[in-house]
C-alpha cells in the first residue's frame, strides 16, 4: 500500500533584490537550509516591469552548487569563464555545474514585453563540490509533454513521470524536476522515492496538496514530510506549479554569497582564489553539453 505524503510546511515566498538590482521573490533559501536540502534555494523572478529586472547578473563566481534557470517568458542572455554564451527563452532550461568554479553573467530581457522564470540552487556534496564545471542548455522542444492522468499535463525537465524521462541526466543529486499544469476538478498523483526531499512552488491558480487538503497559491511553497507518493488536486481553476525531488546530502553547509562549500575556511579559500586570478580550475573545454 502506497505511503501519501503530506504537507509539513507551506511558507510564502518574499520579496529580495539580488545581483545588481533584480527585483525578485524568493521562496526559499540559507534561512531555510538544511529544510530542503539538497535544495538551497528557489528564486521567482516573473515580472511585468523592466526596471525591475534589466540591471541583470553581471559577472560573478560560483562554486560548489549548480544552478538551474528555467524560463517562462523572455529571455536570459548568458556567458561564463569556460566558453559558454548563448540566449535561453521560454520553456528552456539552463543547468549549470560550477564545481570547482566557474564565473559567469546572467542578463534577462523582456520578449513581446513579457519576461519571468526561476532559478534554482542545488547543492553539490562534498566529494563532487570540485568537479569540473559543465553547462547543459536544453530547449524547449526537447523537453517531453505528457499528459500523466485526466486532466493533467507535465513537461519533464528531469527526472521522470509518466513514461517520459527528462533531457537533464546525470546530475548528483538525482533529481525529478516536473512543470504540472491540473485542470479544474482533476488530481496529479505520482510515486516519489522515499527518503528523498519533495517539494512543489505555485505559480499559477491554487489547490489541495495532500490527503488533509492543505492549500497553497501562487508564489507559495508547499514542503512535504516522507512517504513514496504525492497526490495534488485543483480547485475550481487551473493550477500550474513546480514539482521538485532530490536526494539530501546532509553534509554541513557554509555559505557566503555565491560560494556554498562544506566549511568556511573552504569559503574564504575560494575567494581568495578569486581576487588572485586562480579560481577556474578548468572545464568542459567550452561545449555546452546537450546542444
Amino acid at each position: 500500500m502506497n505511503h501519501r505524503r503530506e504537507v509539513v510546511r507551506v511558507l510564502e515566498a518574499h520579496e529580495t533584490v539580488e545581483g545588481a538590482g533584480v527585483r525578485l521573490h524568493r521562496a526559499f533559501g540559507a534561512r531555510e537550509v538544511p529544510l530542503f536540502d539538497p535544495f538551497l534555494m528557489l528564486d521567482d523572478f516573473r515580472a511585468d516591469r523592466p526596471e525591475d529586472y534589466l540591471a541583470g547578473f553581471p559577472w560573478h563566481p560560483h562554486r560548489g552548487i549548480e544552478t538551474v534557470t528555467y524560463m517562462l517568458a523572455g529571455r536570459v542572455e548568458h556567458g561564463d569563464s569556460i566558453g559558454n554564451a548563448g540566449t535561453i527563452g521560454a520553456g528552456d532550461v539552463q543547468w549549470m555545474t560550477a564545481g570547482s568554479g566557474i564565473v559567469h553573467q546572467e542578463m534577462p530581457g523582456p520578449v513581446d514585453g513579457a519576461m519571468g522564470g526561476f532559478q534554482l540552487w542545488v547543492n553539490l556534496p562534498r566529494a563532487q563540490k570540485m568537479m569540473a564545471p559543465r553547462y547543459q542548455e536544453v530547449r524547449a522542444a526537447e523537453i517531453p509533454a505528457v499528459s500523466s492522468g485526466p486532466g493533467v499535463t507535465v513537461r519533464v525537465i528531469a527526472g521522470d513521470c509518466a513514461g517520459a524521462v527528462g533531457p537533464v541526466q546525470e546530475i548528483v543529486v538525482d533529481p525529478v524536476y516536473l512543470d504540472v499544469t491540473v485542470g479544474p476538478g482533476a488530481m496529479f498523483v505520482h510515486p516519489v522515492k522515499e527518503g528523498y526531499t519533495v517539494f512543489a512552488y505555485v505559480i499559477d491558480g491554487e489547490g489541495s496538496f495532500d490527503d488533509g487538503e492543505r492549500e497553497a497559491h501562487n508564489r507559495q511553497v508547499v514542503l512535504y514530510g516522507d512517504g513514496d507518493e504525492v497526490a495534488v488536486s485543483a480547485h475550481d481553476l487551473p493550477l500550474r506549479f513546480l514539482f521538485l525531488s532530490g536526494r539530501p546530502i546532509g553534509e554541513p553547509v557554509a555559505w557566503v554569497g555565491p560560494i556554498v562549500m562544506n566549511t568556511l575556511e573552504e569559503v574564504r579559500e575560494a575567494f581568495r582564489e578569486y581576487r588572485e586570478g586562480t579560481f577556474v580550475k578548468g572545464g568542459n573545454g567550452g561545449k555546452a553539453v546537450g546542444t
